[in-house]
């Protein structure tokens, strides 16, 4: 599989400023995968150690100070004649040592030539639990769920992938039924790359549903393990009402949702933890819809979303044939679908986004995103079917902006709206963001 964070482990490799990298992102999005790839590929040696398994290495981490026996300590214990420059250095699960991640200060200031890189799937969790954190020491990337564009690749159809970046919209509109029919695969696979890669190798919709699953289940045996007791039961809670909160037409969260008299006090923390952990993101409303974003943030109304299509529709248990088979999809379940995968692009290009609601009204705005200089109100459509009042009378009122509408409708540019389809969306996310 090609992942595009690849790029960037490329460019921290040849940075003349590199130091020890920090790999952030949820459980199973495929950082140890990407890591080892990475090192197989780019270096003379990899010297691999999994910190919740390899007891010895963790010791010597949390017990030694002293670069160069750190060093002598890992080349014995992991078998590998350490060098500078020809050898990556990886130390997974770094959670389960945070001594190993305070390590990382000593790496870049006495041994700034050897290249170390770092991931742990509840590393957000443990910054929150009282583990020093190298500020200023560290590089850090962050790895996401395949996007739709990786996955199009992951599916062998790399020049449709292509097309959709030159942005030929009069070759992608003649196309559109094969772009449509690959969104349809990627609502019900996601972007998880255990799901993605059982499916690519023909192993069946019931292997990719059984491996998402197998991730939820991940996931939920997480709370247990990694989270106070005290709050266990309310992150569950608030795990398992998301689907039914996504499935609303107003889909910000709702406390009273969990439980009859539920409070923000009561939950805040569980939400956290779930943030924390990368599984959730939360996206909050805007008062305004200006710039900068943030100046305009409501912290008492957000929406949360999953971090991945196809989990989540192994958590709502939708059947295979409502998701491949025809147009339900984009008819029953266009809410929830269809916004989880705007927002998990959106996230994965690393755009800030919110959405708006305007007070006294029925006009909301499925997502307001900020793109170099601008603000831009987001409407999602699932269909064709592009009616809808909300942006035509928001935009009425506020001539300056013009708005971005998602659909399955082809490339359209009006004066007050561009109509980009949905499976175009990711591809042209990337060239707005760097203009």
């Amino acid at each position: 599989m090609i992942r595009t964070l690849y790029n960037e482990l490329k460019k921290w490799q040849l940075s003349p400023t590199r130091k020890p990298l920090v790999l952030l992102g949820a459980r199973q999005v495929g950082k140890t995968w990407l890591l080892e790839e990475f090192g197989r590929n780019e270096y003379s040696k990899v010297a691999f150690a999994s910190l919740d398994r390899n007891d010895a290495v963790a010791d010597l981490l949390r017990t030694e100070k002293n670069v160069d026996r750190i060093l002598r300590g890992l080349s014995a214990l992991l078998s590998v004649d350490i060098t500078p420059g020809n050898t990556l250095i990886i130390l997974d699960e770094i959670q389960d040592c945070p001594e190993a991640l305070e390590r990382m200060k000593v790496f870049c200031e006495d041994a700034p030539e050897f290249h170390v890189a770092v991931a742990g799937s509840l590393l957000g969790i443990s910054l929150h639990s009282g583990v020093s954190y190298p500020v200023g020491k560290v590089d850090e990337l962050t790895l996401y769920p395949m996007t739709f564009e990786e996955f199009i690749v992951a599916k062998g159809k790399e020049e449709m992938c292509n097309i959709l970046k030159a942005h030929d919209w009069n070759l992608i509109a003649s196309i559109s039924d094969e772009y449509i029919d690959l969104l349809r695969q990627y609502y019900y696979v996601g972007g998880m790359p255990a799901a993605v890669k059982a499916y690519i190798e023909g192993m069946g919709l019931q292997a990719v549903r059984n491996e998402q699953k197998k991730i939820i289940f991940d996931y939920e045996n997480d709370f247990s393990k990694h989270a106070s007791a005290r709050i266990v039961p309310r992150i569950r809670m608030v795990w398992q009402s998301l689907v039914s909160q996504l499935a609303k037409e107003n889909k910000k969260f709702v406390y009273g949702a969990l439980k009859k008299g539920a409070r923000a006090n009561d939950f805040e923390e569980a939400i956290q933890w779930l943030i924390d952990a990368g599984i959730v993101y939360k996206v909050r409303r805007v008062t305004s819809v200006a710039m900068p974003l943030k100046f305009y943030e409501d912290l008492d109304a957000f929406k949360l979303f999953i971090l991945d299509v196809g989990l989540m529709g192994a958590m709502a248990d939708v059947p295979a044939g409502l998701v491949l088979v025809g147009n339900n999809i984009f008819k029953e379940y266009k809410g929830s679908f269809t916004e989880t995968y705007v927002c998990t692009q959106l996230v994965a290009a690393k755009i800030p986004l919110y959405y708006h609601t305007v007070e006294q009204s029925r006009i909301e705005l499925d997502f307001v995103i900020q793109l170099s200089d601008n603000v831009y109100p987001v409407e999602v459509k699932a269909e064709e079917n592009v009616k809808a009042k909300s942006m035509k009378v928001f935009i009425d009122s506020h001539p300056q902006l013009s708005g971005i509408r998602l659909s399955m409708k082809d490339y359209i540019k009006q004066s007050w709206i561009e109509n980009i389809p949905l499976y175009a969306f990711p591809s042209y996310l990337n060239e707005r963001s760097l203009m």
